[in-house]
């Protein structure tokens, strides 16, 4: 199931460091205002290790979009500094850090928007240049890691609203990217669909970053959590230890759902 980089890319090698030994993520007191005058972000520091699986919890308005979109250049910080495999986000080396980082959002609609699965897969990297076999492989590689290969030749629009967040993963798996980000990826979701994308997302080998509310969610797929409040990060623990804190929990205006027990949860994953 492995997502491995072939040598027919058609890159900008001046922008690419060899990131077999960096971070993931690298995020180093990184500040931003908006226009308006809010500041959003202050000071965060923040590192990922490769194959770390993160979750980016805190309440709404506490920077976690903000935080995401200076991961692939679309903000430019203030202050402070981003690299994502070792390779610093900045303008000369856009093209590359938004092939590294793959964004999923939160609705799979915004992603797909070509007549068929295969064609939406194919989009990024033949974008990149890649072109007839190595294509093809990239295309069906994605697809198996999502569960999703027979649906290739289906309308995105025919497939149930699971089946397309699926499709919207393997757009970005194509990709080949250093970090995979996911924007509430359990929202919406009936109860067999969360079951397998968990699945799916348990298997990939990659490293982690999910933006979410869904705090059981976070505890099965993310063995660290880390709080972002008022555009600083206020926790950075292991995420069982930091579900049973419930002052913390409290204080930053998170909740865990009627009956779930972490320190049970905790128990069956030991």
């Amino acid at each position: 199931m492995g997502i491995f980089l072939t040598d027919a890319e058609s890159q900008d090698t001046d922008a690419v460091t060899d990131s077999a030994h960096e971070p993931s993520l690298a995020m180093s007191g990184v500040a931003y205002a908006y226009p308006d005058g809010h500041q959003a972000l202050f000071g965060v520091d923040l590192l990922i290790k490769q194959g770390e699986r993160v979750a980016l919890l805190g309440p709404n308005g506490a920077g976690k979009t903000t935080l995401v979109l200076h991961l692939n250049g679309i903000l430019t910080p203030g202050a402070g500094v981003v690299h994502v495999g070792g390779l610093e986000v900045a303008k000369p080396n856009l093209t590359e850090i938004r092939r590294r980082v793959g964004i999923v959002f939160q609705d799979p609609d915004d992603q797909l928007f070509m007549p068929t699965v295969r064609e939406d897969v194919a989009f990024g990297p033949a974008n990149l240049g890649l072109r007839g076999s190595e294509l093809a492989k990239r295309v069906e590689s994605a697809l198996d890691a999502v569960g999703m290969a027979e649906f290739a030749d289906r309308a995105p629009h025919h497939l149930s609203f699971g089946q397309r967040r699926r499709v919207a993963v393997a757009t970005v798996l194509s990709m080949e990217p250093e970090i995979l980000v996911l924007d509430e990826p359990s929202s919406n979701l009936d109860p067999a669909s969360r079951r397998e994308l968990a699945e799916i997302l348990t298997g990939l080998p990659i490293t982690l970053l999910m933006v979410t509310h869904d705090l059981p969610y976070a505890a099965q797929l993310c063995s660290r959590s880390v709080i972002l409040d008022e555009g600083t990060i206020v926790a950075d623990r292991p995420t069982r230890d930091l579900l049973t804190d419930a002052d913390t929990l409290a204080r930053h205006r998170l909740e865990l759902p009627f009956g779930f027990d972490p320190l049970a949860a905790k128990a069956a994953m030991q």
